[in-house]
């Protein structure tokens, strides 16, 4: 399917399939604290802070997940299931597995963070690593399924996973009485998507914006070229939205034609947000979020007057990125 394929059911059918989504998991997700953020609001500008970094695995990724396990048959459950993961959406399908039952092998790319490998691990996933890139991990990931019979999770490119982390902007909408804008960080899109879509549905002219690392801005780039773009990553900090897409993803339609922006945040900003979270508001987030926090500084003048959401989408980090972060502050 390419970029402009996309049926137009799985746009409009989106807002109700993430309300139904918000049915079948509140036994098992954590309804996450919005938070107005008094050291990055000011007189010109109200800002929130969702915190799904204090989510159950420590990101929004169990939400995507559990709802995919949750709408597959038992005769499927039963025979397992295979992902492809930079680290939380691994760690959320091997706790959705723990919670269901389900045998989760995760393929991941070689050198993941230590404390998203082990995260995977204590839930009980057998993890396998592969590539230097996510999308390499995807890929063999898909084959292992089709191989074994088995369902493929995918991070992104499934409407039922996309669902499932809508249910973040659900919430959003119950928590605050009115938005003008909400910025997330990008990488696969399936967060972008899914928020986009829920908050549409309240506020149609909420304004919203994509944040992507500067060193692997690949849906961005994907939404300008109107295809998925093959391109080299940098190493960034914000190691979750990093890498390619897999051809024919459905996030590439839907971040077309529900994010309004894109801005590209480098690595000295991504840490810098990184360490605001943590100094001024004592909240652990890691690369992405940071991304998020700095993309809300490049676009302040145009977001002046505006109440603005931010996704503090997770905060598995490890000790020696923190480190790394805070000599920053020195």
């Amino acid at each position: 399917m390419g970029a402009g394929e996309l049926p137009a059911e799985i746009l409009t059918g989106l807002p109700s399939a993430i309300v139904r989504a918000a049915e079948v998991l509140a036994p098992y997700v954590r309804r996450t604290p919005l938070l107005r953020s008094e050291s990055l609001s000011d007189a010109r500008m109200a800002v929130w802070l969702k915190l799904e970094s204090l989510q159950f695995t420590g990101s929004f990724k169990l939400r995507g997940a559990l709802n995919a396990l949750l709408t597959l048959p038992e005769s499927e459950r039963q025979m397992g299931v295979v992902a492809a993961s930079s680290g939380n959406h691994g760690i959320a399908v091997a706790r959705a597995g723990a919670l269901l039952g389900v045998p989760v092998r995760v393929y991941v790319p070689r050198g993941v963070s230590s404390v998203k490998l082990q995260g995977m691990r204590n839930h009980g996933a057998e993890v396998v690593e592969c590539g230097s890139d996510g999308l390499e991990a995807e890929l063999a990931a898909r084959a292992e399924a089709s191989r074994r019979g088995s369902k493929y999770v995918s991070p992104y490119n499934d409407v039922a996973v996309v669902a499932g982390q809508g249910t973040v902007g659900l919430e959003i909408c119950s928590q605050v009485s009115d938005l003008d804008a909400v910025i997330v960080a990008v990488g696969g899109g399936g967060l972008v998507s899914g928020v986009a879509a829920a908050l549409r549905e309240r506020w149609p002219a909420i304004h919203v914006v994509g944040a992507v690392p500067a060193n692997s801005p690949v849906m961005a780039a994907s939404v300008r070229a109107g295809r998925v773009v093959e391109m080299y990553s940098l190493p960034t900090l914000s190691d979750a939205t990093a890498g390619g897409i897999e051809p024919g993803a459905i996030t590439l339609s839907l971040c077309r034609q529900l994010v309004d922006t894109w801005i590209e945040v480098p690595e000295d900003e991504i840490a810098a947000g990184m360490r605001h979270l943590l100094l001024r508001e004592r909240v652990v987030g890691e690369g992405a979020a940071g991304v998020a926090v700095a993309a809300l500084w490049r676009a302040a003048n145009d977001l002046r007057g505006r109440r603005v959401a931010i996704v503090v989408c997770g905060g598995n980090v490890t000790p020696k990125v923190l480190r790394h972060v805070l000599v920053g502050a020195e």
